[in-house]
This record gives C-alpha cells, structure tokens and sequence, in this order.
C-alpha cells in the first residue's frame, strides 16, 4: 500500500469513527430541547464543534499528511470544510432561535434578542460573525480584490473563532457531559487538534528557525518584476528540504509578523544555502529587491509533496507557466531526476521567461527537452489543448507530470491530462491555494 493510500484510509476512519461516537452521545443525551428545531440544532452545533476540530487538523500541517497527501490538495479541502463550518455556523443558532421562540412562542427576533443577553451565547453569535466575515472575503469576487497579505491576516481570525467556540461550548455543551468518559473524550478530541495546531505552527517554527539562524546572503533581480533572494544559516541540511517544496516566509523588520508569502524553493536546497524567486505581485515579494543583506528571515516549512519522491516511472514532463518555473525548475535540478525529461515553459513572450538561461544549462547536463511556448493564446495558438500537447510530447502517457503555474494554466492543463487519460498517480500539481 503507498503512503497516501494509508494516509486517506486513516483519515477516512477519523472521520467515520468521530462521527459515529458524536452521534451515539447524541442518542444517548436524550432531548434537553422541547421540539425538533431544539435537536436538529443540539445536533448541527456538535457537527459544527466537530468540524471546527477537523478546520484546525488541516492548518496545523501535519508533516505525515502534507508527505503524503500534499500541502494544496490539503487547502482545497480546508477551503470544502471552511464552507462546512459556515453553514453549520449559521444553521445551529438558527435552529436552537427556533426551538426557543416556538416553545415560548414568541418571535424569532425577541428570542434571538433574550438570548444574546446570556454571555455564552453571545460569544457563540460573535464567532458566527466572525466566520461569515472571513468566508464572505474568501469568494472569488471578494478574493480578487484581496492582497494575499490581506487576505491571510483576516484569516488569522479564525484563531479567535476557536477561542471563542470553546468558551461557548463548556458553557452550553450537554451531549458530551454526559459522563466521565464523554468529556474525556471530547475534550481530548480537542486537545489533540489544537495540540497539533500550536506544536506544528508555533513551536517547531520557532525552535527551526533558532537552530537555523537564517539570513538573507544576496539578493539578485532576474527582471523587472522578478527577483531572487538566497539565504544562508547554519545546518540547513538539517531542514530535509526538497527540490519543489516550498516555505512560508517572514522578514522581521522588513515586513510586520503576520505579513507571510509562499515562495517555492527556485534551487535545488544543497544543506548550505536556499534561494527564493518571486514576482512583485504583492506587498511582500515588491518588497523583497529592497532586502538588506544580512536581513533576518523566518521561515517555516518545508511543505509540499511536489517532489520527485512521488514519481511513479522514469519518464517526466515538467509544465510551467509564469512564475510557477520556480519549482520547476528546482526539480529540473534534483540530482534524483533522471531518465526521459521533457520540460514545457509557457510564458506571454521571450523577455517573461525568467531563469531561462539556468534552464537551458540544466537541460543540457541532464539531456532533457526544453521548449519555451510563447505568445498569447487564440485558435491558432493553444499549447495545452489535448491534441497540442500530444503532439510535443506523444508518450505523455506513460510519463510522471508536474504542473505549476497561474490557476487558470494549471486549471486546462489537468483538464487536458484527464482527456488525454494520463494515470492521476502520475499527475501532480501545485497551485498554493494556502490555508493560514
């Protein structure tokens, strides 16, 4: 069995297991309200507690399922559970509202109005809110106009909504007071997420990165809007960095502390150094030509399962669009990338396609196929089109593909591999949808 085999079964019987245990205390509570909205809403509050503990599981990137299953694909599903959150948010209160004013028969408002009185209640309403802010500035309309800096700091309230969702529920809590063992294991089923989730995004962070003592060693613009940073420390080996992951990255005193970018690794790491390559597109990464030498770095990491360990044969094809050569192009560097190469560079015109020179000397010493796809699309000019791309690289078949680049690129090449019946064992991509 491979590992993101074991990976999902072992996450499928958390999930299975937790939700059988949840609604056994259900049954077992008995009915503390006086009518079906009052149980469907006891019912939805402890889906939603439930799935409050699996959101924190997903951002506390545990290595074992970020190796195995991947950092992105662990958003995507961050982002499906997000949405989870929001409904069951928005249900629960509004179904327990309903229990009280239908027994008390009294209208929904006054009810609503009576029960934010009492301060459990009321903390509960304002995680509510809360979680309603940060989804409705995670749409794709809102998200556009959003700064990835933005956009991650108003995430970090999702911290509070759990501080506060805790308060709420060991003040309203029933079904898992029920005895010793339920609070047992209710609130070891808590311990255990938010465990995880200050172990994996606090602590290890920290201690890295006094080990590490990482400092800015060169900054090197590649264009006009491109630019490379290198960073030393000490015992950087001792990271277990791998060509095509990538870091979170901070810059104390360049940046405020909560201004984090994800920068893949745009060099194969070598135990002695790591380089960065970003495209000013951001506060941050616009920043980062003005870096001093000798600037202090934080990073954390190294996430990503966009790495060579997962191919499944020895014929590979690299597709990259725009900036998303970093990865790319660290891989082509991996000296475990062997056998048939073929690496596909898509950018608008010749002067976009940064780090060409390096691709050009790393495909000659390695004896692989670089061709740089340029122009702007149209109908005559459609490299990823299933039978453009079949026709540059006819066994696409039987070869490990890695894709990176903008979501929209990325996005019709996957299509393309589906219609073009590439194993999905084979196909692997990175598209930084990151969770904070």
């Amino acid at each position: 069995m491979t590992q993101p085999f074991i990976a999902r079964a072992a996450i499928g019987t958390f999930l299975v297991v937790n939700l059988a245990v949840i609604h056994a205390m259900f049954l077992i509570a008995g009915p503390p309200a006086h009518n079906l909205f009052g149980q469907l809403g006891r019912l939805l509050g402890l889906y939603l507690a439930f799935a409050m503990t699996v959101q924190a599981l997903l951002v506390a990137r545990l290595p074992l399922l970020d190796r195995a299953i991947g950092m992105d694909r662990l958003t995507g599903w961050h982002r499906w559970t997000g949405f989870a959150v929001f409904w069951l948010a928005v249900l629960h209160p509004t179904f327990v509202i309903l229990g009280f004013a239908r027994y008390d028969r009294v209208s929904f408002p006054q009810t609503a109005l009576t029960l934010s009185r009492q301060l459990p209640v009321l903390l509960g309403l304002i995680a509510v809110a809360l979680i309603v802010l940060v989804v409705a500035l995670s749409v794709r309309i809102a998200r556009r106009r959003l700064s990835y800096e933005a956009w991650h700091t108003v995430h970090l309230l999702l911290y509070a909504v759990l501080v506060l969702g805790i308060v709420h529920q060991a003040y309203e809590g029933t079904a898992f007071t029920l005895n010793v063992l339920t609070q047992i294991y209710w609130w070891g089923l808590w311990a255990f997420a938010l465990g995880a989730l200050i172990t994996y995004r606090l602590i290890v962070p920290l201690v890295r990165n006094n080990r590490h003592r990482m400092r800015v060693a060169a900054v090197v613009p590649e264009s006009d809007d491109v630019v490379s940073v290198h960073v030393t420390g000490r015992d950087l080996h001792l990271l277990g960095a791998k060509a095509g992951q990538f870091f979170l990255w901070r810059f104390p005193g360049h940046n405020r502390w909560w201004q984090v970018n994800p920068f893949s690794l745009s060099a194969a790491p070598n135990g002695r150094s790591l380089r960065l390559t970003a495209k000013g597109v951001g506060t941050t990464s616009a920043g980062l030509r003005d870096l001093p030498i000798g600037a202090r770095v934080f990073a954390e990491g190294p996430y990503g399962s966009f790495t060579i360990d997962n191919r499944r044969g020895t014929a590979t094809l690299l597709i990259a669009g725009g900036i998303g050569i970093t990865p790319i192009r660290s891989l082509l560097e991996d000296p475990g990338l062997s056998g048939d190469v073929t690496v596909l560079y898509r950018v608008r015109s010749g002067a976009d396609a940064v780090l060409l020179g390096e691709l050009r000397n790393l495909a000659r010493e390695k004896g692989a196929r670089l061709h740089v796809l340029s122009g702007r699309s149209s109908a005559t000019n459609q490299p990823f089109a299933p039978q453009s791309l079949h026709a540059l690289v006819p066994d696409i078949t039987s070869r490990d593909v890695y894709v990176c680049g903008p979501a929209a690129l990325t996005n019709a090449v996957l299509a393309t591999l589906r219609r073009l019946k590439v194993p999905a064992g084979q196909i692997h991509a990175e598209l930084f949808r990151l969770a904070p």
